[in-house]
């Protein structure tokens, strides 16, 4: 029989943060991971009343080097702050950026599959000088200051600029590698060369490799650290009044597909329709990097 203290007695609480998706690449319906869309479920996971833990899920490819640094900067600095462990939980893929979000864990945990690692810095684009060429489009741009536009799509490539780019990324990989020595240490102290070549793993290979801790969930570990009666609280965005997920919600502009003028008809797509396409296309590029 329960003693009446029991009664009284609090279940651990232990906050969860989903951080599913690209990092910082964003449109109209695909807001994508960012500082400004995260600063609030953040705060408010180390905030929660008697809270035991924080629990980060994450399943991304990576994306701005940027939004990852200040996204697990956030996270680290409210850890050590309110002195609350983070555990990260590696679902498909935490690679690249995505790996960046681990590191702000005290402890990293994947499932065998999941992949892992892509320590690295990438730029891609497309090339459309001969496309125009052939359509007979003149591209017109006019600057001050002689480097203001480099890397232009429909210009050539000029081997200043992608030397330019080439020492940039190198810069951003030290800063990675630098962030991944500090928070993984001894851990990552034997292994082997490859390691920071942007190469990537499986959960368990990963694992050898001092990159993470182990093979779990977060409903096992939670129990295995606080106990079977843990309490694991998904902490998501606020609603709006209508229902709406705040800042993650979508608007979409006014705007009619067919429009008819004293001359022909003509059919015009929505203004974020051409951008929300292009977005796929990058995001989509990124899952492929790793076969998924």
């Amino acid at each position: 029989m329960l003693s009446p203290k029991s009664w009284f007695k609090k279940q651990p609480k232990v906050a969860v943060l989903r951080l599913a998706g690209a990092i910082g690449i964003s449109s109209p319906l695909n807001p994508g991971l960012s500082m400004a869309l995260l600063a609030d479920i953040i705060e408010r996971a180390f905030e929660q009343k008697g809270v035991k833990a924080v629990a980060l899920q994450i399943n991304s490819p990576g994306g701005s080097p940027v939004q990852s640094s200040l996204i697990a900067g956030r996270i680290r600095a409210l850890s050590e702050e309110k002195n609350i462990p983070v555990y990260a939980f590696c679902e498909d893929v935490a690679a690249s950026g995505g790996y960046w979000l681990a590191c702000a864990a005290d402890e990293i945990y994947v499932d065998e599959s999941s992949i892992i690692g892509s320590i690295g810095v990438v730029s891609s684009s497309f090339g459309f000088v001969e496309a125009i060429r052939k359509l007979g489009v003149e591209r017109r741009v006019f600057t001050a200051g002689k480097n203001k536009v480099s890397m232009d799509a429909f210009l050539p490539l000029k081997e200043e600029n992608v030397n330019r780019l080439k020492s940039l990324q190198l810069e951003i990989h030290e800063s990675f590698i630098s962030m991944v020595l500090k928070r993984r240490g001894e851990k990552v102290a034997d292994a082997p060369e490859d390691l920071f070549t942007g190469e990537f793993w499986t959960g368990k290979r990963s694992v050898e490799l001092g990159l993470v801790d182990g093979i779990s969930d977060v409903r096992s570990k939670m129990r295995e650290i606080f106990g079977d009666d843990v309490e694991l609280e998904l902490v998501e965005p606020k609603k709006g009044f209508f229902g709406r997920t705040k800042k993650l919600g979508v608007s979409l502009q006014a705007g009619s597909l067919l429009s008819q003028n004293s001359d022909n008809a003509a059919i015009n797509l929505p203004s974020g329709i051409a951008e929300e396409m292009l977005t796929a296309v990058e995001v989509r590029s990124l899952w492929s990097r790793y076969g998924l």
